[in-house]
């Protein structure tokens, strides 16, 4: 079992808090990961940190009856026992604290906020300053592929005033709230993400017809 360190990472964090999240809710809980209970993404996660070999089944058809069968192997282990799997995390160079960062903060955040926000009477969790700014860092990068197809420009402004224009434009959209919801906005959890969207009437519509189910529609 790996034990936390006095001072975890967001990875770290988001990991530990969301097996203490799938173990309250239980494997049959939604997520808002469509068709997937929490045991699916619990399986997802346990292939991402150390089965490459399964992963590949998705790309290479003469893999897919491989990936199929240790999916169903993990998926058919006790419900503990996978959960603990997952928090212990991956081997290898992943186990390192700056390279975990890099590759699993918004990973494990995400889905995280999966488990939460597909629960009857969820609220937005309050997230340390730090973990905000550095989901901020990562929304600046990513927002660049998630909103590439946007029929106008996107802005992604938070409250606190940092912006990012993230899809130029003549005419733009500003997708406007806290890192983590912007975030959740840009990683496709848009009935979910607490934004507001800002601009004219006609630039607002057609985003929300490229990118529906945002908040307040």
């Amino acid at each position: 079992m790996v034990l936390p360190s006095r001072n975890p990472g967001d990875a770290r964090r988001e990991r530990d808090g969301l097996c203490d999240s799938a173990l309250r809710v239980g494997p049959d809980a939604p997520t808002l990961c469509a068709g997937w209970d929490v045991r699916d993404l619990l399986v997802h996660l346990a292939v991402r940190d150390n089965r490459p070999d399964v992963a590949l089944g998705e790309a290479l058809p003469p893999l897919r009856s491989h990936r199929d069968k240790v999916v169903s192997e993990l998926a058919s282990q006790p419900f503990d026992a996978l959960v603990e799997r997952v928090r212990n995390g991956p081997h290898g160079p992943l186990r390192v604290r700056a390279l975990d960062g890099l590759v699993n903060s918004a990973e494990y955040f995400v889905h995280h906020e999966d488990v939460l926000r597909a629960q009857p009477g969820w609220n937005p969790r309050e997230l340390p300053r730090g973990q905000e700014d550095a989901l901020w860092r990562i929304v600046r990068v990513t927002g660049r592929v998630a909103y590439r197809r946007s029929p106008v420009g996107v802005v992604l402004v938070t409250p606190e005033g940092p912006r990012a224009v993230v899809r130029p434009g003549a005419e733009s959209v500003a997708v406007t709230g806290p890192a983590a919801e912007l975030l959740l906005h840009a990683f496709g959890r848009r009935t979910r993400a607490l934004v507001h969207l800002e601009g004219t009437p006609e630039a607002v519509a057609r985003f929300r017809g490229t990118y529906p189910g945002a908040v307040g529609e």
